[in-house]
């Protein structure tokens, strides 16, 4: 368990911070670029949590959110000889797939690309997922640079598919989903 019995320690104000392993980086650290989409990802994972959601839902979101601290503990630590560090598993990316393939299911077939919207909890889950590709996109810019636990990256990219489904399903089963029209304003008047 960690315990934080102080909140500032002045070492950001220099533009530096420490990783997992005690390592001194830039603030601009591209595994801290990354960890911070990933906090930004679990913080409207939270607002949406404020929505009224069925209880499956917001248990999921929840233990969403608590993967999410995982994939941070993961990025914060990079991989060393002997490492004992926390690693996102290969079964955590399997219950991201079991739950899209369960609601999937429930679903009206898609037959358009989707305007984020709807409802407001599914608008919340689309930003969602616009964040969790951009979280997604971080860290393959970090693989390409350093070795990263390949199941964050699967985990990010099944969770963006995830919360595609889930805010489909929040909007009545995708029944008031906002259909993409290709050019319907294109040539109209201004």
């Amino acid at each position: 368990m960690v315990t934080l019995s102080k909140i500032y320690t002045r070492t950001g104000d220099k533009g530096s911070t420490r990783l997992g392993n005690n390592k001194p980086v830039a603030k601009t650290d591209p595994r801290v670029e990354c960890c911070g989409a990933t906090d930004e990802l679990n913080s409207v994972l939270g607002l949406t949590l404020t929505c009224d959601l069925p209880s499956s839902t917001a248990q999921l979101l929840r233990s969403i959110q608590n993967d999410l601290f995982d994939v941070g503990a993961d990025l914060c630590l990079p991989e060393e000889k002997g490492d004992k560090g926390l690693r996102v598993s290969a079964a955590q990316v399997t219950r991201l797939e079991s739950a899209i393939d369960q609601i999937n299911e429930t679903l009206e077939p898609l037959n358009s690309f989707l305007l984020p919207g709807g409802s407001t909890a599914a608008s919340w889950l689309h930003l969602a997922r616009a964040v969790c590709r951009r979280a997604e996109l971080s860290v393959w810019r970090l693989r390409e640079i350093e070795f990263v636990n390949e199941n964050v990256t699967f985990y990010l990219n099944r969770l963006s598919d995830l919360l595609f489904v889930m805010a489909r399903n929040e909007n009545d089963f995708g029944r008031q989903d906002i259909l993409w029209d290709p050019g319907r304003f294109r040539n109209e008047d201004k």
